[in-house]
């Protein structure tokens, strides 16, 4: 293989020989290591790949041959997938194309092999490295591993074999699962035990013995007291299933994802199944030399050629940028204090019982596991804020994600009172009330009454001056902001604000908090509405400006489509509810009235309680027609181009002012803000790297926001 990566870490296949009770003859076991602890996982690049090729090779030419190969990791880890680090040295065709056909090659000498193959999959297994365990003939999973399939997330494909084995293994519905459904759904993963209830590995052990068993059990299969039985794959399901694909990609991407639309059409030729699989004597052909034909070797060839393509495309670069921001700067947070000046955290009060504040309790109790008293003025919504986290943690108790004795205990820790006396010992006081300024400045006066001096108080604002809420107290350099976004136990983003007053101890503690919540801080300035609010208020505002002169509600909610959105607009001002729109907006155009307007319409859909422009999919809600959203008096309709461009240079606009007013250290906190709390797509990089791509960044501002080459293909 010619193609390299400057400075992979390689992965290498360690190979020990080794006799395993019951085995007639010795068990190949290849090891995959990089040599690094856990926190670098072992990946594939060319010298991975070359060095699992040799590693083969040594065992085929071993004598006695062996009577079965294995492969594992290294603790915690079996393998991840390809060295994306290396993407950026491949800047032509024929190299990624060389990639996309060696991990081919390499990896079908294990399926094709006359010495059966197991994999022994001990820790995580990601994109090619469960490409790898596909190719074996077995498969055993530790109950702590974890699979997935994130390419489609990435801007990818599954290219070494996945979107032609998992279907013909599991059958096309559970594959659309693995690899599209939970690919789009921020990458989610699927536990050990789930994939071997898939099918996806034929047995599941727990990690403290996890080699043992797996060597016990191969050596049962192989001397035919283990049987390993798999179902027939249904083919009569296909056309369902792709549809199911398409309807997934259409609604979370407007398949403007190449990756995910590439990774369905492939799932599609999976349908005729995989050759090589027929018997021993099939494999025995193709490892002497025989043609490769049939339709495993159709849809690899296909993989080959949408991997050579996407690899070479801006999509894949900017799936990177934001891959190296969500798991690079998001864990290193530019701006926090020092970590070590953060107070312990044993109690948390939370102001308010409803559903903002109730989530944040069950939060704060599933990860702190601390005292979590929430508070209320009458008895009424304290119960229905507590029986809220309790109902919430006997959901995770009947999906098996926590114990009876853990269920109570995490119980037993939430409390509700009518009086703030109970914050008196508490370390941590968040408030989540009414988002009206002169109620949280009472709020925070009636806590410092009662709280020690060194209690942090926290406001979950979504657009009011934290340094105002702060201004009347005794000591303000307690104060900060956590802005939390809604539903809080699934978006991972969390808005840190630095108010005036500020101090470096507060600041580190909330910072030490929001990691012990598994939440990817932020820091920001006290500015109005922060980050993501302010720019979601300034596109969708740029939007609906264009509904209100005279564009149909139709058009503008498709203009966005071509980005791949995960909402059109009209569906994210249902999600965020229009009262909340309407705070946010009124509070932008108190402090900037020149770009920030506040529509009649939005207006006339919370006085009359509309949860939407649409009374029926498509229908504009009759109540809203003659004020904006239907028939304005002098219509000036735009075209979707023209209210994507004009959304698309409001943004450019906001960002650079936000730049220019210190509300974040750099560009990259605001482009991990929008991947992380409004769902910007990762295949389109941060939002400054999608601006700059397509030219609007510098005809806007007279300058990109990152440097050329960041988030796209080399100029």
């Amino acid at each position: 293989m010619t193609a390299v990566f400057e400075d992979e870490v390689v992965t290498t296949a360690l190979v020990r020989y080794l006799r395993v009770p019951g085995l007639a003859g010795e068990l190949a076991l290849i090891t995959l290591d990089n040599g690094h602890d856990h926190t670098r996982p072992s990946t594939f690049g060319p010298g991975g790949l070359a060095s699992l090729d040799a590693a083969l090779d040594e065992i085929a030419a071993h004598s006695p041959a062996p009577a079965a190969i294995a492969v594992t990791g290294k603790p915690f880890i079996f393998a991840v997938g390809a060295d994306l680090s290396g993407v950026p040295s491949v800047t032509d065709a024929a190299a990624a194309r060389e990639i996309a056909e060696t991990g081919h090659r390499v990896f079908r000498r294990l399926k094709d092999s006359t010495v059966p193959t197991f994999a022994f999959v001990n820790g995580a297994a990601l994109g090619g490295g469960l490409e790898l365990a596909l190719h074996c003939h077995y498969r055993t999973i530790a109950t702590t591993s974890v699979v997935a399939f994130p390419e489609a997330f990435l801007g990818l494909v599954p290219g070494w074999g996945g979107t032609q084995l998992l279907p013909n293994l599991i059958g096309i519905d559970a594959a659309v699962t693995v690899i599209v459904e939970n690919a789009l759904a921020q990458n989610k993963m699927t536990p050990g035990p789930k994939a071997a209830k898939l099918g996806i590995a034929d047995a599941v052990f727990e990690p403290a013995d996890f080699l043992e068993r797996s060597l016990e059990w191969a050596a049962g299969v192989l001397g035919g007291d283990v049987a390993v039985s798999r179902p027939e794959v249904d083919r009569g399901a296909w056309d369902a299933a792709i549809g199911r694909a398409k309807a997934i990609v259409a609604g979370r991407t407007r398949n403007a994802s190449p990756g995910a639309v590439r990774t369905v059409e492939l799932l599609d030729l999976a349908r005729n199944g995989v050759d090589g699989d027929a018997s021993a004597g099939s494999r025995r052909e193709l490892a002497s030399g025989g043609e490769q034909r049939g339709p495993f070797s159709v849809g690899t060839a296909a993989e080959d050629d949408a991997l050579t393509e996407l690899l070479l495309s801006d999509p894949l670069r900017a799936s990177l940028y934001s891959f190296d921001l969500v798991n690079k700067r998001a864990k290193r947070p530019a701006g926090a204090p020092d970590k070590s000046l953060a107070r312990k955290v044993t109690k948390v009060g939370v102001v308010g019982a409803g559903l903002m504040a109730s989530q944040l309790a069950m939060l704060f109790v599933r990860r702190l596991e601390v005292p979590v008293v929430l508070t209320d003025i009458d008895q009424a919504r304290v119960d229905k804020g507590v029986g809220y986290v309790h109902a919430e943690l006997d959901k995770l108790a009947a999906r098996g994600r926590l114990s009876q004795d853990k269920l109570n205990r995490l119980k037993g820790l939430v409390t509700g009172s009518l009086s703030k006396d109970v914050f008196a010992d508490a370390d941590l006081v968040i408030e989540a009330v009414f988002e009206e300024m002169s109620v949280k400045q009472q709020v925070f006066a009636e806590v410092e009454a009662v709280v020690s001096d060194t209690c942090v108080l926290a406001t979950n604002t979504s657009a009011l001056s934290v340094t105002e809420m702060a201004s009347k107290l005794e000591h303000p350099e307690r104060v900060v902001g956590l802005h939390f976004f809604n539903p809080v136990a699934v978006l991972p983003l969390l808005e840190v604000v630095r108010a005036e007053q500020t101090d470096d101890a507060s600041l580190a503690t909330a910072f030490a908090v929001g990691k012990s919540l598994k939440k990817s801080c932020v820091l920001v300035a006290d500015a109005p509405a922060f980050v993501v609010n302010r720019l979601l208020t300034r596109f969708l505002g740029e939007v609906t400006a264009s509904v209100e002169q005279g564009t149909p509600v139709a058009v503008a909610d498709r203009a966005l489509d071509p980005l791949g959105l995960p909402m059109t607009p009209f569906e994210l001002l249902t999600l965020v509810g229009p009262p909340v729109a309407l705070h946010v907006a009124e509070r932008m155009h108190e402090a900037f009235p020149d770009r920030f307007h506040v529509g009649e319409g939005l207006r006339k859909m919370v006085e009359l309680g509309k949860s939407s422009v649409y009374s029926e999919p498509g229908v504009v809600d009759p109540d809203l027609a003659g004020i904006g959203y239907g028939s304005p008096a002098h219509p000036t309709p735009l075209t979707e181009e023209q209210v994507r461009e004009r959304a698309e240079r409001a943004l450019a606009e906001e960002i650079r002012l936000m730049l220019d007013e210190g509300v974040v250290q750099a560009v990259q906190d605001i482009d991990l803000c929008m991947l992380l709390g409004a769902g910007w797509p990762f295949w389109l990089g941060g939002i400054s790297a999608y601006l700059d791509r397509i030219g609007v960044s510098e005809a806007v501002t007279g300058k990109r926001f990152l440097p050329k080459g960041v988030a796209s293909l080399p100029a």
